[in-house]
């Protein structure tokens, strides 16, 4: 390739850039395995502990943007991060179990339970790219992931007109956006999602994982209620009715 050609289009290459950024994301042919995808394992998660276990490139990007929001004197505390099957899967069945004892029918329960809670092998957190955040440095509340928490005289409201502001120079994208006609689960101004990584998992997941077919090959508690007609409304809503920016 001559020299000239080959400037022309590192130029092009270099505009399409910085008018897509999520062009240079990742490279889209990567393939993650099927446990990596609903959460058996991933050979890029680093960390020791629930609130610190992360995609080591989201964990270096998360670490950035808690640097810079410290210089305003706010401290951002991750309280949930990567989420295995296993413990997704602990999570849900309890629910199930404690809905359905107190007399709910198993569709009832499930509706109830995926209001807030992700069937397992099919939640973000799965990915080490999502995190539930609060403000270390405010009055800690007795439930810290609450909506009103972050605002009106919400305890983080310094850290949500924050996150407003500069959570996107990170690449972090709150992912259950306050839109009155989004679907699936509800609001939630503590999630944000590392999209670098999380963009090119969800196009995966969505070609590789049939997930009516997962959950009855994983055995989930109540997997003979998820109809076609119910997993398909899921699929739609729950994982794909998400901020824009993250598709």
């Amino acid at each position: 390739m001559k020299r000239n050609e080959f400037i022309k289009i590192s130029s092009i290459t270099g505009l399409s850039l910085a008018i897509f950024p999520q062009l240079s994301f990742k490279n889209f042919s990567e393939e993650f395995t099927r446990n990596q995808l609903i959460g058996k394992g991933n050979p890029d998660i680093v960390g020791d502990s629930y609130t610190s276990k992360m995609h080591k490139t989201a964990k270096a990007a998360f670490n950035k943007m808690k640097s810079a929001a410290a210089k305003e004197n706010i401290n951002i505390e991750v309280v949930s991060a990567y989420r295995s099957f296993q413990r997704q899967k602990e999570i849900f069945e309890g629910k199930y179990k404690r809905f359905t004892s107190e007399g709910l029918s198993p569709e009832k329960a499930i509706k109830k339970i995926i209001e807030y809670s992700t069937i397992p092998g099919t939640s973000r957190h799965h990915w080490g790219t999502d995190l539930d955040i609060i403000d270390a440095n405010a009055p800690r509340p007795a439930n810290v992931l609450m909506p009103e928490n972050f605002h009106g005289t919400g305890v983080f409201c310094k850290l949500k007109t924050w996150l407003n502001e500069n959570a996107s120079k990170f690449d972090f994208y709150e992912v259950y956006t306050d839109n009155g006609n989004r679907k699936g689960f509800k609001y939630e101004p503590w999630h944000f999602s590392y999209a670098p990584v999380s963009i090119p998992m969800l196009k995966e997941y969505k070609e590789r994982i049939n997930v009516k077919k997962m959950l009855s090959e994983e055995k989930i508690m109540g997997n003979e209620h998820f109809s076609e007609a119910f997993v398909s409304k899921y699929v739609k809503e729950n994982i794909l009715d998400i901020n824009p920016k993250l598709l």
